[in-house]
């Protein structure tokens, strides 16, 4: 079948009864009619070929194209004169997130200012650290008790109740624009609670909403896909499949058996999540980060993981934003092997991408003392397609999973199995002379498999030194957190900071009392902000002096340095297992990075410096003054930030 063909003969049959669907529209508002049919004619033939994909073999297809057409006209009559000239904008600078003012923050709401009216209130903080986007984590409505930290939604359009209400979400997204600040959110969309409403109506019998999961009468099938899945959570239900004993019957778990996978086999699931993504979009959200990307298709012997029809359906929600609401842009969460992460990463799917891999190098190194791994990754890793970018994190809300490649670690000698163990020992402060205290994670005593929990001040070493050492490593571990800030704010992409750690908070071992999440070690780094240590950070004789003083330096370099925006870098060898090098370019600027992994001085010699800076001299950005010509010598976790003069 000759698809460009069909599609324009299917627009040619849709299009006049969309057009009469909203003739008042199209009357009232002649331009805005033209922009959007122009968008849509631009779009509609990829778009046709990805759903036809999909769904061409489904006996109704063509009337949920039909039902998705007229939600994306809706939408777009709908939204807000503001926000369609921030489409107006972004389609002019699509590639606005590339700049170096970009400087990210994520937090809890909550958490961090107890309700959303709070998180308005520090506005002003936001913009002393100098955030331009800020990801406040899952604020919607969901199950009381356990909710995979508000993972499992009970209603997209719903907040929660103690945090406030959709008007006042509205208004916090246009008061953060107004100050510079994108809102972003999180797009749960592999799953809902076992409350939202499709989920309700599925256990009550309904066949139409039983058709949005996956749901099977005996375990025959199950047991025919459990032998290929990976077991997510092994301590919460074993396999991936729970029984509802309301239903008698299975239903997909892939996570917890409070959260049940959408069927998107199913074009109405598909619609009616573009509905969904669409009011998020135009009550002003500008990033969403798609939440377990890698899981959203199921096929029988496979492990029903990054599946082809996972990026054609991921490809097809962006297609729809692009005719919508264009200024909105997606952010892949793929937690996988790094051959998995990167096929996420395009202007067609998604526009940003977590960096788990850089995340857990950051830490491989700390531990090691050396940086052959992350030195491979970042040579052959990081390049992106134009116009995307990475989001940089020192830690997320989550655990912390060894991500690296086998095979790049067997390329450096390295037993992948054996070497994760070492980490997770390491980390969790078993290993003689560890100045980690993180905590397991999802420990599977079958596999051996484990991850990480922790602040990033008390995987740095700061908990330790406190209460067990001396001012010597309380100073070792604060080199350590800002070392790590230093590459994620200046290795290309957006930097993202976990609220807290610019002040160094420490793990928060209260959430054991709580019976909501006693058995969920991450909450041990999602404490409660206390703004009375906060309001240390402008006293530099404090731990939190010293930490926000030196990250908000370094935001300031990232800022008013030029060579730090798009993503051009490249990775060069220093001649010294220890010190990672780089150099960042732009528009004619290069800035040469160097930093010692190593707890003890460490030298890069000048021979190397001239040959990659193309100079005798240097200025060291981060500490002013021109460095000496001579070999450089590096002290414990230090980072140099050399620009030829």
């Amino acid at each position: 079948m000759d698809l460009s063909y069909h599609a324009k003969r299917t627009f040619q049959r849709l299009y006049p009864s969309l057009e009469e669907h909203f003739a008042s529209f199209a009357v009232n508002q002649p331009d805005e009619w033209k922009a959007f049919t122009c968008r849509l004619e631009r779009h509609f033939e990829p778009l046709f070929g990805i759903l036809y994909q999909l769904y061409g073999n489904v006996y109704d297809f063509y009337y949920y194209l039909e039902q998705l057409l007229i939600c994306m006209a809706e939408a777009w009559e709908q939204r807000s004169r503001e926000l369609k000239d921030l489409d107006a904008e972004r389609e002019q600078n699509p590639h606005w997130f590339q700049s170096n003012q970009m400087l990210g923050g994520v937090c809890y709401v909550d958490l961090f200012a107890g309700k959303l009216r709070g998180i308005c209130e520090k506005i002003p903080y936001f913009k002393e650290l100098g955030l331009t986007y800020l990801h406040l984590m899952p604020l919607f409505q969901c199950p009381s008790r356990e909710n995979d930290g508000g993972y499992a939604v009970s209603s997209y359009r719903e907040v929660r109740a103690d945090l406030g209400t959709v008007e006042e979400l509205q208004s916090l997204a246009q008061e953060l624009r107004h100050n510079g600040i994108s809102l972003v959110l999180d797009f749960v969309f592999n799953h809902t609670s076992n409350e939202h409403e499709w989920a309700t109506k599925a256990r009550a019998g309904d066949p139409e909403y039983q058709e949005y999961f996956f749901i099977f009468p005996d375990r025959s099938l199950p047991d025919l896909y459990q032998p290929h899945l990976r077991e997510i959570f092994p301590e919460e239900h074993p396999g991936a499949f729970t029984y509802v004993p309301e239903m008698k019957k299975w239903v997909w778990t892939t996570f917890h058996s409070y959260q049940w996978d959408l069927n998107y086999q199913n074009p109405a699931v598909f619609v009616s999540m573009v509905k969904e993504m669409l009011f998020l979009a135009n009550i002003g959200v500008e990033v969403l980060r798609l939440d377990a990307v890698a899981f959203i298709w199921k096929r029988m012997g496979t492990n029903c993981e990054n599946l082809p029809e996972a990026h054609l359906i991921i490809q097809a929600f962006n297609m729809v934003a692009r005719v919508a609401v264009p200024s909105l842009t997606f952010k892949s969460e793929a937690i996988v092997h790094p051959d998995e992460v990167i096929r996420y990463i395009s202007p067609g799917e998604c526009q940003l991408s977590y960096n788990p891999l850089l995340m857990a190098l950051l830490w491989n190194s700390l531990a090691t003392r050396e940086v052959r791994l992350l030195r491979l990754a970042l040579q052959e890793r990081f390049e992106l397609p134009s116009g995307c970018s990475w989001v940089n994190y020192v830690r997320c809300h989550d655990d912390i999973g060894w991500t690296f490649s086998d095979e790049d670690a067997i390329r450096l000698g390295i037993n992948g199995f054996d070497h994760r163990k070492f980490l997770n020992a390491f980390y969790t402060g078993r290993f003689p002379g560890s100045f980690a205290r993180g905590l397991f994670f999802q420990e599977n005593p079958r596999t051996g498999d484990m991850r990480v929990s922790g602040t990033c001040a008390s995987l740095a070493g700061l908990e330790k030194a406190i209460y067990e050492e001396t001012e010597i490593e309380q100073r070792l571990a604060v080199r350590r957190i800002v070392l790590l800030h230093a590459i994620i704010l200046t290795i290309g992409g957006i930097p993202l900071i976990y609220l807290g750690d610019e002040v160094g908070t420490l793990n928060d071992y209260s959430y054991r009392r709580d019976p909501a999440k006693s058995n969920d070690s991450r909450w041990v780094h999602r404490p409660f902000i206390d703004w009375r240590k906060m309001d240390r950070r402008h006293a530099p004789h404090t731990l939190e002096g010293q930490i926000y003083g030196a990250i908000q330096r370094l935001i300031s370099l990232r800022k008013t340095t030029s060579a730090f925006c798009g993503q051009e870098m490249r990775v060069f060898e220093t001649g010294n297992d220890q010190v990672l090098g780089y150099v960042r370019s732009y528009q004619g600027e290069h800035v040469l990075i160097l930093a010692n992994f190593g707890e003890t001085e460490q030298q890069v010699s000048a021979d190397l410096l001239r040959l990659y800076g193309l100079s005798y001299r240097f200025v060291d950005l981060f500490r002013g003054g021109e460095v000496p010509f001579g070999n450089l010598t590096l002290g414990a976790y230090e980072v140099y930030f050399l620009r030829a003069e």
